[in-house]
């Protein structure tokens, strides 16, 4: 039983600490997706990770573009379909093609690439509209 509860209150404190507020809360837009998976050179190296974490966060809190924004690291993998081999991603959301063609050129993701792309070997970019 003080297991049970011990198991409730970290999934509670964990949604708590990690879960957007209703400040942040903003709906996916589902006319563009942008997924980009990162392989940083060094994983496991935690300047490495907090240099790229800390580029990434400014540009995407100066990005006057992005409708939605994610950032994540894959989890311990539950199924075989699952390639957890890059170090993050990131998901966002546009309201249009030229929204997130706009985002290309803006000068925060400009900034973002010359400051993290020397931590990076190789980067894999998804693009969807909607059906």
């Amino acid at each position: 039983m003080k297991n049970i509860i011990c198991i409730l209150v970290i999934t509670l404190m964990t949604s708590s600490i990690f879960a957007q507020n209703d400040k942040e809360m903003k709906e996916f837009d589902s006319n563009f997706s942008h997924t980009v998976f990162f392989w940083l050179k060094n994983p496991d190296n935690a300047a490495d990770r907090a240099a790229f974490e800390t580029s990434l966060k400014k540009f995407l809190d100066n990005s006057g573009y992005a409708k939605t924004k994610f950032i994540g690291t894959p989890p311990r993998a539950s199924r075989d379909v699952v390639d957890g081999s890059f170090t993050y991603s990131l998901i966002l959301s546009f309201d249009s093609a030229e929204s997130q063609q706009a985002y290309q050129d803006e000068a925060p993701h400009k900034l973002f690439i010359s400051e993290s792309e020397n931590l990076w070997t190789r980067v894999i970019v998804y693009d969807s509209t909607s059906i």
